[in-house]
């Protein structure tokens, strides 16, 4: 067996992207048990609903930018929202391929409960920060999003079989 180089084993743990899925999906999950068992939404659903409480109208092409949904997940999860009339669609009348898409008054009622819970958890979950790392970390987070919006995507390698 060859001996491996430092650039060929990867420490999944140490690995950047790896550590942000995890915390993300950690935190996401911790905040999702505020709603999911009251409210019966998913993840997915509460991101779109988040998006339509602060951007009232915004077509699903937004959302999908906002949030980084597939187009196909977030075209199912709209539909259920939909269903359980939770938001509204209205098919642009300049455009008419383009909808705008709103939180129905339940869906408003029901967003303005989860806002305090959703924000009690962010609280909690910053409280081993002080000021000043709080507003590090966030800096830090806008810096490492606006240098990935600058890099290229990842080459893609050829597997030849």
């Amino acid at each position: 067996m060859t001996e491996k180089s430092e650039n060929t084993v990867l420490t999944l743990e140490r690995f950047l992207p790896y550590r942000l899925s995890i915390l993300s999906n950690k935190i996401s999950s911790m905040v999702a048990s505020a709603y999911q068992d009251k409210f019966a939404l998913t993840i997915t659903e509460w991101r779109i609903m988040a998006v339509l409480g602060e951007f009232p109208g915004v077509s699903a092409d937004e959302i999908s930018a906002k949030t980084q949904i597939e187009k196909s997940i977030l075209s199912r999860s709209v539909n259920r929202l939909l269903k359980r009339h939770l938001i509204e669609r209205e098919i642009s009348d300049v455009d008419r391929r383009r909808s705008h898409i709103r939180l129905s008054e339940m869906g408003a009622a029901v967003y303005e409960e989860i806002v305090p819970l959703s924000l009690q958890y962010e609280k909690a979950l910053l409280e081993c920060f002080n000021t000043d790392e709080k507003q590090q970390l966030s800096g830090l987070i806008d810096r490492l999003y606006q240098h990935c919006q600058s890099l290229p995507d990842a080459p893609k390698e050829r597997v030849e079989g």
